[in-house]
């Protein structure tokens, strides 16, 4: 007993001395690969099909070691034909993978979520530049607070809730007059309409004699948060945009763009923006 005891200790200590950087490199790579495919295929509506295929495993694995010969017969016959109806059903997720590889767009098909979230984002704003377009067109007010990293619990709490997809349509029917929603703010939150009607509250900043609430409520948030909050003005029709406790007037929809799209850094350079009105416009 002691002999093969010392002769497992000894094969033990034979493999771990072969074990090199590469091997570990090798299951690190093997263990990312399979952790990518499980989150690609949670993101997809492969994953209610892959939770199937693991009750079916777990089926067959009992059928095999009970004895079952019916159901295990059943269970092998059909394996090919599954996978090849797995690889039709699925064949959009599976070129589509294919070809961000293909264009070596490595960093969405590691990360899917983050692509997805990025293409959410960016309808988003698709969806919000229209609906400023029309309002901006028609001469209807509106007021639109897009959260950042600052959350902005106590404020929607003054409004209703809503919990929507952020679309143009909404949006404008939202703001139009006489309609229950159209008096207050509309808070934008992980690309969703979160709520509408909600109070801001009014800066104590001199920020011009001819603007009016709407634009002292902008101005206000943006003291306390890191929000953007878009405006567009009855009076003018024109559309503006307050941030850190500034707000920069008549924007054209690229130089809005600019802005909630997150470049603000070239924006100054490129459209000669000043501060604001609380360092003189």
């Amino acid at each position: 007993m002691l002999n093969r005891s010392l002769l497992n200790i000894n094969f033990l200590d034979y493999n771990i001395s072969k074990f090199s950087f590469m091997d570990v490199l090798d299951i690190l790579i093997v263990a990312c690969c399979i952790y990518k495919i499980l989150i690609w295929i949670k993101e997809t509506r492969a994953w209610a099909l892959f939770k199937g295929v693991v009750i079916i495993i777990i089926i067959s694995s009992l059928a095999f070691f009970l004895g079952l010969t019916t159901i295990w017969w059943i269970v092998k016959t059909t394996v090919n034909v599954g996978i090849l109806a797995l690889i039709i059903i699925f064949q959009p997720e599976l070129r589509k993978a294919l070809e961000q590889l293909g264009t070596g767009n490595f960093a969405s098909f590691l990360n899917p979520q983050a692509e997805t979230e990025l293409e959410i984002y960016s309808k988003t704003i698709d969806e919000i530049l229209k609906a400023l377009n029309n309002l901006s067109n028609t001469g209807t007010g509106a007021l639109i607070v897009i959260q950042r990293d600052v959350a902005l619990g106590d404020i929607e709490q003054t409004g209703i809730k809503i919990d929507a997809i952020v679309s143009a349509s909404l949006l404008i029917n939202i703001f139009v007059d006489k309609t229950p929603l159209h008096d207050g703010a509309v808070i934008i939150k992980n690309n969703r309409i979160s709520s509408a009607t909600c109070i801001l509250p009014l800066t104590k900043s001199e920020i011009g004699k001819e603007l009016g609430t709407r634009h002292r409520a902008a101005v206000g948030i943006t003291e306390t948060s890191d929000a953007y909050v878009l405006v567009v003005s009855e009076e003018t029709k024109s559309v503006s945009i307050a941030v850190d406790g500034k707000i920069y007037l008549n924007l054209t929809q690229e130089q809005i763009k600019q802005f909630i799209g997150g470049n603000r850094k070239n924006l100054k350079r490129k459209f000669g923006l000043r501060r604001g009105y609380n360092e003189g416009v």
